[in-house]
């Protein structure tokens, strides 16, 4: 992937566009993303590459000067080690068995919404999801890992290297996160779902967040 800003700006980790919110339901995360990235002992350079981005837009997360979208904090939260919530620094009780719907505060990333379902501090990450119609259905993730996935409601299509899947109500997918995948909704409502992922603990583990080789997004 080519550092300069025009590549990065024109791929799947490209700001959402002029005519998006910038902030969008996202809380100030720019401290958040450098005290992480300093704590795993990783220099802008290294971080980024290992989550797909260029160095000059993870300096601009990280000055408040550009906001992630949940792929990108889905990214940097491997590299870091860490979740999603702790890049957006929400306080959930360490080691709480229990999350009440009524904690569950809803983020908004990239047009995607979702709801922290699972606690802090464990292997694995729990949310529940909100895709909208059109929202990234572009976009070819590739990462370590075991993704797990319900259809709570609407219709979802989900590719999976050359394969494609179409989900409804009550389906689920489970499958080796190093196979690139993609998901879209099919309906113009959306599709809400059940999404569990690993977490690496290694903050150095390759990741590749983007298009497959040869494939434009």
């Amino acid at each position: 992937m080519s550092p300069s800003d025009a590549d990065q700006d024109s791929g799947p980790g490209a700001d959402p566009g002029p005519g998006s919110d910038p902030a969008d339901g996202i809380p100030a995360v720019a401290p958040q993303l450098r005290s992480l990235r300093r704590l795993a002992g990783l220099t802008l350079e290294t971080a980024a590459g290992a989550a797909g981005l260029s160095p000059a837009h993870l300096s601009r997360l990280e000055t408040g000067r550009r906001q992630p979208s949940l792929p990108m904090l889905l990214a940097l939260a491997r590299v870091y080690g860490t979740t999603v919530s702790e890049l957006l620094g929400e306080t959930v009780a360490d080691r709480d068995a229990v999350v009440r719907a009524a904690d569950m505060e809803p983020t908004r990333a990239g047009g995607w919404t979702y709801w922290q379902a699972g606690a802090s501090g464990r292997a694995m990450q729990a949310l529940r999801v909100h895709v909208p119609y059109g929202s990234q259905g572009d976009i070819v993730r590739v990462h370590p890992g075991e993704e797990w996935l319900h259809v709570l409601r609407g219709r979802l299509t989900l590719r999976l290297g050359d394969a494609t899947h179409r989900l409804g109500p009550g389906d689920s997918a489970h499958f080796d996160s190093l196979t690139p995948h993609r998901i879209a909704a099919r309906d113009p409502d959306g599709v809400e779902l059940l999404f569990v992922h690993t977490l690496l603990q290694s903050p150095t583990a390759a990741l590749c967040l983007g298009p497959t080789p040869g494939e434009t997004p």
